[in-house]
């Protein structure tokens, strides 16, 4: 399992089966109690460890929130489906199962409304989430390339900020989709949705 939690001290080596069990314990405890109840004590009984543990991995409950959503959206991995589109609407839809998890709802809107009030919690968001997922963009465009579906981008510059805004155009969407208006991302809003961000693509290329 690949942890987002910053270098451990010198010391006891940190056990992966201990990080693994506060983060679904902060998970579940997010369901149960709601952000506003949640402690690193609940947590830490939750996942038998010593408070101490949580202490020593991450400097309060809001680090440990983005840690421990920031793993559910590890589960994402890019289908190969044939063609781009297919490969598209499998991911979407596998970014959208996941929302509808109690515990990615509740966690991703708590850890949203915490980085809107905290800078270094926000880039902690980013660098934990969306930095590490937009490596489906970069995987989807080289398989593309690779089928002749889009053309190369020789301009490094140019083609950062084309991922940049495929990830926001997906995550945005999804995201609106699935927790704002509280609608279901379904196989036919995916088409429809994968149809329209492929025009964009198409003409852009």
């Amino acid at each position: 399992m690949r942890s987002r939690t910053p270098a451990s001290r010198p010391g006891r080596p940190r056990s992966a089966a201990a990080d693994a069990a506060i983060l679904a314990a902060t998970r579940e405890a997010l369901v149960e109690l709601g952000w506003s109840g949640l402690t690193l004590g609940d947590v830490a009984a939750r996942a038998g460890v010593a408070k101490t543990t949580l202490y020593r991995r991450w400097a309060g409950k809001r680090e440990l929130l983005v840690d421990a959503v920031a793993e559910l959206f590890d589960e994402l991995e890019l289908p190969d489906r044939g063609s781009l589109a297919a490969d598209i609407e499998g991911v979407v839809l596998q970014f959208a199962a996941i929302l509808a998890r109690p515990e990615a709802k509740s966690g991703l809107m708590a850890a949203v409304a915490e980085a809107t009030r905290d800078d270094a919690l926000r880039e902690r968001l980013r660098a934990s989430v969306v930095d590490r997922q937009k490596r489906l963009v970069l995987e989807g465009r080289a398989r593309a390339q690779q089928r002749g579906e889009l053309p190369p981008e020789p301009d490094p510059r140019e083609f950062a900020r084309t991922v940049d805004l495929i990830f926001d155009m997906v995550a945005g969407a999804v995201v609106h989709r699935t927790l704002v208006s509280g609608k279901p991302a379904d196989e036919e809003w995916v088409r429809s949705f994968t149809r329209v961000l492929l025009l964009g693509l198409t003409a852009s290329a």
